[in-house]
């Protein structure tokens, strides 16, 4: 392998390892609501991004229809939603349980391609995906031994799995007609609008905050959201998309590895064992579902 075949794999490790940092920043802000991290991190992605958007690509956001906004507008609204109950979760249990459980997104797109596109099931699928569903279970099973509330933040993860793939649902059709950064900075601009009129409702502040606290803001805009995701579809160039499927598959590794270091969260027997019966699943539901899958790659923000 030449130095060039090297670097699209070098970008997927930094990108991954990138991702496995935003659990990690949510749980650094300390008493910072939820939903206002998550609206930073959709504002401030969508700013950085704009520019480029505007100057680039303004005739493809021309080229966008009446129908093509409103699935944009609704893919937007599901991506605000996911980083509220996902960030929200992370309130209530680890950061090893909150992110492998969100992991569990292909398996859930999967499911939707299969009821609105008519994808079959074979048998090898369906195989995985009860192995990634019985992992939750004992993840599950080990929480609500430590406290109910760990249980209460495992389901909100689960419901964060369940609104990523709905953004990924409704974008699919839009993200065949314009660019991958066009299509995100619209729906993350209209994420983080929706987010501002949900914080205004709550009444949170918007800047009262520490220095510290606003740099997380930054970092979190940038590192897993920008830097991350960039990385791991320009490598989409040069290798496979079920390559980066199983790269993302071991983002909770990465963000178990860094919790531990940075939070000092130890991980329970249950959390390894589900958590590594989940990546089992998933690395065998990617394998046996690579050839078939209609959707195009997409990447969990």
């Amino acid at each position: 392998m030449g130095d060039n075949q090297i670097y699209p794999y070098i970008a997927i490790v930094i990108g991954v390892i990138s991702l496995s940092t935003a659990a990690v920043f949510v749980k650094l802000a300390g008493d910072v609501p939820p939903s206002i991290i998550a609206n930073y991190r959709l504002l401030l992605a969508a700013f950085l991004m704009l520019p480029y958007v505007v100057v680039k690509k303004r005739q493809e956001i021309k080229m966008l229809k009446k129908k093509e906004w409103i699935l944009t507008i609704l893919a937007g609204i599901s991506l605000a939603i996911h980083f509220i109950v996902w960030f929200e979760s992370l309130q209530y249990t680890s950061v090893a349980s909150s992110v492998v459980l969100v992991t569990l997104q292909p398996i859930f797109a999967f499911i939707g391609t299969y009821f609105f596109f008519h994808e079959r099931f074979s048998s090898g699928t369906i195989i995985s995906m009860f192995i990634a569903i019985f992992g939750s279970i004992i993840i599950a099973w080990g929480d609500v031994q430590i406290a109910g509330k760990a249980l209460y933040g495992d389901l909100l993860a689960i419901l964060g799995a369940i609104f990523i793939t709905a953004y990924f649902l409704f974008g699919q059709r839009v993200r065949k007609k314009v660019s991958m950064m066009t299509y995100t900075c619209i729906a993350y601009s209209i994420g983080a609008i929706m987010l501002i009129m949900y914080n205004m409702i709550l009444k949170n502040s918007f800047f009262h905050y520490t220095s510290f606290e606003w740099s997380i803001f930054v970092f979190i805009a940038i590192i897993p959201t920008i830097f991350g995701l960039n990385l791991l579809n320009w490598s989409l160039k040069w290798v496979s998309s079920s390559v980066i499927s199983m790269g993302i598959v071991f983002e909770p590794v990465g963000a178990a590895i860094l919790a531990y270091f940075l939070l000092e969260e130890t991980i329970t027997w249950s959390q390894w064992l589900g958590g590594t019966i989940i990546i089992f699943g998933l690395l065998l539901f990617i394998a046996s579902t690579r050839r078939k899958r209609k959707m195009k790659m997409t990447i969990t923000p």
